[in-house]
This record gives structure tokens, sequence and C-alpha cells, in this order.
């Protein structure tokens, strides 16, 4: 054998056993769903602890999420650079109570209020700018909120609805900062941010806030949460302090009387199990009760594919956008 053939096998055998070294870590990273285990006691429908707790936790189900977060920033960063930087405004006292507006080439156009995801922990409108192409591409006014996140506000959820509803409040009484149309007015959001959004969706605007009662033009919910109960019997519990007051009142699913707009609701067939469900039963719900509803189950998309497809329009959550405000 030669010194060259040598080598090469000292090399591929090296090789071969780093990637037999690495392979478990590898699979556990990349395994889909709950982790090998005896099933124990039903807690939520036919879900033992394990897979209830994996149902609420998006890694699970969806690998490499570090990849989804660095690209959701990567992307927004040149859209800004496509865009311009967005204008930045204030809805309330504190340093987190703002929203980046990235404002339609022409006056009197749609609005629409995206509500970020994160699991009620992550996340920053600056990270979720890349619809922005979407949507200003397509006359409309594109705005991200920043909220406060769940462990700043003590585990209650109410305090980070009530300034993400705030905040939207804020965008349709001062609409005219950035020639935006109010009777086209349209709000959304992903994940824990479509649980926000949908808790915004079944606002008394009038009694709460002192608008219309039917100000919202539409709402797009993506991916979203609608019934907090099983997600207060999950792992989230270790950080969100579920009481019966705030499942009940945060829980979308249980408020529809006080539905008036058109919703549209989205997710994945590579969602998790009580995900997928949850989009289910909401949007059945609405339209048992006589009120417009779309639902899209988006094939072969897992939950941090839907979030970006919100920037591509032909993408599923990108294209139902555009059908909702009546521009596709």
């Amino acid at each position: 054998m030669s010194d060259r053939s040598s080598a090469i096998t000292r090399r591929s055998l090296l090789g071969t056993a780093a990637a037999i070294a690495a392979t478990p870590a590898l699979a556990e990273e990349c395994r889909v769903g709950p982790p090998p285990h005896e099933k124990g006691p039903r807690v939520w429908m036919d879900m033992d602890q394990v897979e209830l707790d994996a149902s609420y936790d998006q890694s699970v189900y969806a690998p490499m999420i570090a990849q989804f977060s660095k690209r959701y920033a990567s992307i927004s960063e040149t859209t800004r650079q496509r865009l311009g930087a967005p204008k930045r405004f204030a809805y309330g006292p504190t340093p987190i109570e703002g929203l980046d507006v990235y404002p339609a080439r022409t006056a009197n156009a749609p609005i629409f209020v995206y509500v970020h995801g994160g699991r009620w922990v992550l996340g920053s409108a600056k990270d979720y700018g890349y619809p922005a192409d979407l949507f200003v591409n397509a006359g409309v006014n594109y705005v991200a909120l920043d909220f406060i996140q769940v462990d700043a506000a003590n585990g209650d959820l109410r305090a980070m609805a009530d300034q993400v509803r705030r905040g939207i409040a804020w965008v349709y009484k001062n609409a005219g900062l950035f020639n935006g149309d109010t009777k086209r007015f349209y709000v959304g959001g992903h994940s824990s941010g479509g649980h926000l959004a949908g808790v915004a969706a079944v606002t008394d605007w009038q009694k709460d806030f002192g608008l219309p009662a039917d100000m919202l033009s539409g709402a797009l919910l993506m991916s979203g949460m609608y019934d907090l109960k099983p997600a207060r019997l999950s792992a989230r519990s270790n950080y969100v302090k579920f009481d019966d007051d705030m499942e009940q009142r945060l829980s979308s699913i249980r408020h529809i009387d006080l539905l008036r707009a058109p919703i549209t609701v989205t997710y994945g067939s590579f969602e998790t199990p009580d995900f997928q469900r949850q989009s289910r039963d909401f949007a059945a719900a609405v339209k048992a009760a006589g009120k417009p509803v779309e639902l899209l189950e988006a094939a072969n998309f897992n939950h941090f594919e839907m979030c970006e497809s919100l920037g591509n329009p032909y993408g599923p959550n990108g294209l139902a956008a555009l059908k909702l405000m009546k521009l596709a």
C-alpha cells in the first residue's frame, strides 16, 4: 500500500469514527416528536404528560430552531436595507411599548398589525421586519409590535395581552401619522402571537377603548392557541402563572360572541398535534357560530416555516394575508 493510499485510509477511518460518534447527538437534535417513553396517565385528551409537554414545545416537532431564529433576523435586516428603517413610535410609557411602521408608498393604504410569537418569552419587532417586503409591495402599511415578555410580567399573560391591545388601539387612533386607512385595518399573529392576536380579535373595542366595535376588518391567526387549558396543563406552566381568570379571559374560543371580523386560521401539517387541533377546533367553533372563517392547512410546513412564509406572496401565510385583504 502506498503512503498516499495509507493516508486516505486513515482519514476515511477517522471520518467514519467521528460520524458514528456524532450520530446519537445528531439523531437527538433531528428527532421529531416526544422521546420514547412508557405511556403514562392521560393528562389532556389522549396525551400523557410527556406527550402534552412535547405538543407545546415547538422544538420537539421542528428541529434546528436556532437556524430559523437567525434567519428571521438576517432577512429582516436585508428587508430594512431595501425599504429603509421603519418609523418607530411609542404606544405606552415603558421602553418596550413601541412599534415599527414600514409605511406603504401610497397614501390612504391598508394597515396590517403583526404580533410576533416566541413562547411568550422571546422575540422583538426588529426580528419580524421581513414580512414588510410583502406588505409594502402590495400597498399596505406593515406594523410590528413590541410588548412585554411574560417573565418580565411576573408570569402574567394578561399584561402581554393588555399591551398588545393598547398597541393595536394606538395604531388605529394614530393611523394619520403614516397615511393609514382605518377602514382597512387588519391584525395577525403567529404562535404565541397568534394567541394574542386571537385575544385582540375577540376584544370589545368599543367598551374597552372607545373605538368602533367593528374596527377590525379581518384577522390572520397563524399556528396559534385559542384555548389555554392544555397549555396550562403543560410544562409552559413552569413560567406562566396560569389561574382560572387568565385561562377564561385569554381563551379566544370562549368569546366568539365578540368576534366581529372575518378571520383566517392557518397551520402546517408538520405542526405539533395539539397546535393542529387548536386551529381546527377554533375554526370549527367560529363556523358553528355562523361567523366568517377560512381554515388553511399548509401541507408539509412546520411551525417555523409557517412563520417565515408570511414574507412570501406565494407562501401559505403570505397568500392568506393578501386574500384576507382582498389583494390577491
